[in-house]
């Protein structure tokens, strides 16, 4: 099938080169009137097109121009930082549009309010992508990051534990670890910093999330096997001198965030972000003895920066620092108790620091040549014990990509460039069992560099292909080539279908990738050499926009497979006395299929719909080819939310369908977990610059029963807290408000 689907789209594509498309181009103007009534031409102005969420930008002179597709109706908005913003709806037959701003003491007391989707499938990508914009995070608190997928049935977030708090996320039916995540395109969560990566993320520090499905383009990296996810951050500028977020739940947990655009000038603008949470509780819900979360503060602190020049070069830079204490295990254990076999207790403390440095310069005028460098510098260290498990570790990462970019014509268009990064993990790792000892170092050096080159025809946004390569030279593992393609066609703008394959490899991190294993009564050998890890993606996608509904319904399908070459297989069940780590022999691979549909059928009345299924296996010593463990089958989700005029009031509410995941063996739950729900409700009340949001989670109070195996002997070898397929906290309500000021 994904054979003759890929000679069916090779085919279009031939026959489409012989065919010239109608085209319907739109030209248009930017200018700006001066204080003194005179008014010149406006560079680099950003020009958005309302109903196809595409972001243009004015050249030098102001100029600019698109193909509207055959739309019969246009909206347009012309912004520049400081200046009004101006608004044209423009009908058929319109082929020139010309925009005026006015300079910032013109503004007049008014503002333009329009409702952002909050979760819509690209319509311009070559590849699979799922928005989740501002407003889709608005749907529930999303204190952070980790807790913004509910309305996504593409990504599962769960525990990784019941006792550190650590979440996992899950992509294409397997762990994140395999999914590159990316932040405005830099690599980032890798590593040491990965167990508690989702938490140092705010939700409300994000402007949007990208979710793109399959190994996705070579030029960020070899890193990515089932997807990428893309964070774009609060922007410099962003017309909100100030920003504050402030959360409470029932639970005491309890968050602020304050976030502050300034533009200093035409060049200069910056933009800080803070955030402070803490959990001081100690929740005890199943009464086992254990905290179900542990208690936990956490600060934030970062700072970006943008220059922009009159010739067009674009510098960004800015840092992030954090700082992250956590206290688990039995209710009566605290910070700084002397450990010791009669209670079992964990500390975490995670500090972390990232900078980086982005620049691009246009080679020409129009910008269709330009280079651009990036680099990044990331520092964390973990110091933690687990009962009387040691682990400490501490990473610094370099990474830098130098990139070229020549676009020839509207069709064609290449990407060359040198990516090289480096690892230093300095890792401690003590266990104390049984009355042993075992120390080991599986810390490690390792460096990459490699070229890469990636080729994009575009005709007419009818047809895209997209091929890539690069061909990293490892220290450790020697030359790693990773091939990759994407297509897509779009039979009409309402009909599109993709298509894409590639390769991805990844360096394994032992305990880091594995961190909830510490917290089980196993002895953890980790003197083992792990192969790096390799596979292959497929997919396929068909998305449909219908036209019906308020706004464009949009209907949308995808299979995806990944088949893994070698993989490091982390096995409970081979041997109950200790973790088992081995490199694969045999078949590794997981087939996921998946709908969405969208649909708007009054004004202001969204729905969404999203279900997902999962065919997993991986071949474990002993038992063979099996499904593969505590992988969830399927995972369905429901949103509606509703509007009132000016949104006023903003009522959402989401059902999540859990399907069952097959359990281990020693586990008396039996072979799989049961199927459950979710239900989450938020009720939004807008009073000009100030929103007041109540909502509660977990309304129907489902848990886990027996998280953690043995809780009453938690030094012996069954003690375990990994089992994990269902939420681990109750019913939570909370209250929050968001308040902010516009220039």
């Amino acid at each position: 099938m994904l054979k003759k689907a890929i000679v069916v789209v090779v085919l279009l594509f031939f026959g489409s080169l012989c065919n010239t498309a109608i085209s319907q181009v739109v030209k248009g103007s930017v200018k700006v009137k001066k204080y003194n009534g005179e008014t010149e031409a406006m560079p680099y102005a950003t020009v958005y097109w309302i109903e196809r969420h595409i972001a243009l930008e004015s050249d030098q002179n102001g100029l600019f121009s698109f193909d509207r597709k055959g739309a019969d109706t246009v909206s347009l908005v012309a912004t520049f930082i400081g200046h009004t913003k101006d608004t044209l709806i423009i009908t058929n037959g319109v082929s020139q549009v010309d925009f005026v701003l006015k300079e910032g003491n013109e503004l007049q007391a008014a503002r333009v309010i329009t409702r952002q989707q909050g979760n819509y499938i690209s319509k311009l990508s070559s590849i699979k992508t799922e928005v989740i914009t501002a407003a889709g995070l608005c749907k529930m608190a999303c204190c952070n990051l980790a807790e913004s997928f509910e309305n996504s049935a593409s990504v599962t977030v769960g525990y990784s534990d019941a006792i550190t708090g650590a979440r996992q996320i899950r992509l294409l039916g397997l762990s994140g670890i395999y999914m590159q995540m990316l932040d405005e395109n830099r690599p980032i969560m890798r590593g040491i910093s990965s167990p508690f990566g989702l938490s140092y993320v705010p939700g409300q520090w994000l402007e949007s999330i990208q979710i793109a499905k399959g190994p996705s383009s070579v030029i960020n990296g070899l890193e990515a096997i089932t997807g990428q996810i893309n964070l774009e951050h609060r922007k410099p500028t962003a017309e909100n001198p100030l920003f504050v977020n402030l959360f409470l739940s029932n639970m005491l947990r309890s968050e602020a965030n304050i976030a502050s655009s300034l533009q200093l000038n035409r060049k200069w603008s910056t933009v800080l972000l803070t955030h402070f949470s803490t959990d001081p509780s100690n929740h005890d819900s199943n009464h086992d003895g254990f905290r179900d979360e542990p208690k936990s503060l956490q600060f934030n602190l970062s700072n970006r920066w943008l220059y922009m020049a009159d010739n067009g070069v674009q510098v960004r830079f800015g840092f992030k620092a954090l700082s992250d204490s956590r206290v688990g295990g039995m209710v009566d254990f605290e910070k700084g108790d002397v450990r010791d076999e009669s209670i079992w207790g964990s500390n975490i403390e995670n500090r972390g620091f990232n900078g980086y440095l982005k620049v691009g310069i246009p080679l020409n005028s129009d910008n269709s040549q330009n280079i651009a460098a990036v680099f990044d510098y990331a520092y964390h260290q973990m110091e933690s014990y687990f009962g009387l498990k040691d682990y400490n570790g501490y990473q610094n990462s370099l990474y830098m990509n130098l990139i070229y970019q020549n676009e020839m014509n509207q069709n064609h268009k290449f990407s060359l460039g040198l990516n090289a990064h480096t690892d230093n993990y300095k890792e401690y790792f003590t266990d104390y069992y049984l009355g042993a000892y075992f120390n080991h170092t599986p810390g490690r050096l390792e460096k990459a560099i490699g070229p890469y080159a990636e080729y994009t025809y575009n005709q007419d946004e009818k047809i895209t292909v997209v091929a890539g390569i690069r061909a990293d030279y490892n220290d450790i593992h020697g030359w790693l080539v990773a091939p990759r393609v994407n297509l897509k066609y779009s039979f009409t703008p309402e009909l599109i279908f993709r298509a894409l394959g590639g390769r991805g490899f990844r360096s394994p991190n032992l305990i880091a990738d594995n961190l909830g294993v510490l917290s089980t009564g196993r002895r953890i050998n980790t003197d083992f050499e792990p192969d790096i890890e390799d596979a292959w993606t497929y997919g396929l996608n068909f998305t449909a926009y219908l036209p019906f509904g308020y706004e464009d319904a949009s209907i949308s399908f995808d299979y995806f497979r990944t088949d893994f070459n070698s993989q490091v297989i982390v096995d409970q069940e081979l041997d109950l006395g200790k973790i088992s780590f081995y490199n694969l022999d045999g078949r590794s691979f997981t087939n996921t299929y998946q709908v969405d549909l969208n649909y708007e059928p009054l004004e202001r009345l969204s729905l969404l719909g999203t279900f997902r299924y999962s065919d997993s296996k991986v071949t474990l010593a002993g038992q063979g080819l099996v499904d593969k463990p505590l992988t969830s089958k399927y995972k369905g989700v429901f949103n509606v939310q509703y509007a009132t005029r000016m949104n006023k009031w903003t009522f959402d509410f989401t059902a999540q369908l859990n399907g069952p995941s097959k359990m281990p063996y020693f586990v008396d739950e039996g072979r799989n977990s049961p199927v459950y729900t979710m239900l989450f409700a938020q009720v939004t009340k807008k009073m000009r610059d100030l929103e007041i949001y109540v909502g509660a989670e977990n309304l129907t109070n489902y848990k886990q029963k027996h998280p953690i195996l043995n809780s009453d002997r938690p030094y012996s070898q069954g003690f375990n807290s990994t089992i994990i397929w269902g939420p681990l906290m109750g019913f939570k309500a909370y209250i929050g408000l968001r308040y902010t000021m516009w220039k």
